[in-house]
């Protein structure tokens, strides 16, 4: 096979199947993975897939939603670290919010179940996974979401509109200095606005692939965090945006 019909060979199953590993693409094709890495790092500088840690995903764009199973496995390393700072922000007799999302999750298994803290949130999963031995969870109601697993509509709005939270744990598709929070869907937008509107402080959680991404509707803006953990880099119009509005930024994470 020429190596331009193996590369579009290699799209073409990264499309088909959600996303595909080295090791499969490899078997597969019936080619090494030294040629497989190779092609995949072609193929991402030509914006045709979106490499992971093992294998390729496809390329994403404004109007993109992975689904959760697919976010639930990207940057795992990644998001586990973020969430083990995040939750040194937490503080006891707090009600906290949980934003649907595969790093909150990290950051919800994290969090003390002593009873310490009333935990909010619009993920059925996240709520399982808060409620642990002494911890009250709250959940908004509404349609539930089968792509994020989020609960979204009229239902999960007025819930957001009679209550008020000391803290949230906010995820976003998009990070970007002119941008600002962005995500692919309308409902969950809003959800994500109100969330924001109704804490007192806001602690954005967001891995490296977020970062200088666009989503399709803008639901905050940079001065509306309180302080963003991540384990990429922030590009130097981003960092002095965060800063100027009194953000604290702790970037660079370290994963195990």
């Amino acid at each position: 096979m020429l190596p331009e019909a193996r590369k579009r060979k290699i799209v073409e199953l990264v499309s088909a199947h959600d996303g595909r590993s080295v090791a499969e693409l490899a078997e597969e094709l019936d080619y090494s993975k030294a040629t497989i890495r190779r092609d995949l790092r072609a193929l991402e500088e030509e914006g045709l897939i979106e490499r992971s840690h093992g294998g390729a995903l496809p390329a994403s764009s404004v109007g993109h939603e992975r689904t959760y199973g697919e976010r639930e496995v990207q940057n795992l390393d990644a998001k586990q670290a973020i969430a083990a700072r995040a939750v040194e922000e937490l503080s006891d007799a707090e009600v906290v919010f949980f934003d649907a999302g595969t790093t909150t999750m990290e950051v919800a298994r994290r969090a003390p179940t002593d009873g310490s803290l009333l935990a909010v949130t619009n993920s059925p999963r996240l709520a399982v996974e808060l409620e642990g031995d002494a911890n009250e969870v709250k959940l908004t109601g509404g349609t539930l979401r089968r792509r994020t697993r989020a609960l979204v509509g009229p239902t999960a709005e007025s819930f957001m509109e009679r209550t008020n939270f000391d803290l949230l744990f906010l995820g976003t598709n998009g990070l970007d200095a002119e941008a600002g929070l962005t995500t692919p869907n309308e409902d969950e937008a809003r959800m994500k606005e109100l969330m924001v509107k109704k804490a007192n402080r806001v602690v954005l959680v967001a891995d490296h692939s977020k970062i200088g991404k666009r989503s399709f509707v803008q639901f905050a803006d940079l001065e509306d965090v309180d302080h963003v953990v991540t384990d990429g880099t922030l590009p130097e119009d981003l960092r002095e945006a965060f800063e100027s509005s009194g953000t604290r930024v702790t970037d660079e994470v370290e994963t195990a």
